[in-house]
């Protein structure tokens, strides 16, 4: 089950919420975007740049516009009714990256990671592109490839 399945907190409150809490641990700076398949929120803190890009389910899914009947039919939504779906699995994921957010924070607060480390994935680089999408591609192809370090040292001799 989800973090936040069936909650009724809605994404606008969520956002306030996000923006607070960065307010709490020393963000200079808040910002937030969104389109039909994203919503960003960036922040400044700690010298850096800070972005989230959290996806959005599209409107058009099934599993929105269509309520399961049984296991192999599916009834059409009233519209509202769609819209209501939709507006719910977007306020769920607003509610898992208020966590996520608070979550690294509290571990950078209490000292069991740094802010770089907690947050490298989403570092905005000078070019506008993210410390993650410039490693990911790196770290498949180190596995696909097998070119990894033992997990323990071998003994030594």
């Amino acid at each position: 089950m989800a973090y936040a399945k069936g909650t009724g907190v809605s994404a606008d409150r969520t956002e306030g919420e996000i923006k607070a809490t960065l307010r709490r641990y020393g963000a200079s700076s808040f910002a937030s975007f969104e389109s039909d398949s994203q919503a960003m929120v960036a922040f400044e803190m700690a010298e850096r740049r800070i972005v989230f890009k959290l996806p959005l389910p599209p409107r058009s899914a099934q599993e929105f516009t269509h309520k399961k009947v049984n296991a192999k039919s599916w009834a059409e939504r009233s519209s509202d009714d769609a819209l209501k779906a939709w507006s719910q699995a977007c306020n769920e994921r607003w509610r898992a990256l208020l966590l996520c957010i608070k979550a690294k924070l509290e571990s950078v607060e209490v000292g069991v990671e740094t802010f770089e480390d907690a947050f490298l994935a989403h570092i905005q680089m000078p070019d506008g592109s993210l410390v993650g999408d410039k490693v990911k591609p790196r770290i498949a192809a180190s596995y696909e490839t097998g070119n990894m370090q033992p997990l323990l040292p071998g003994p030594s001799s």
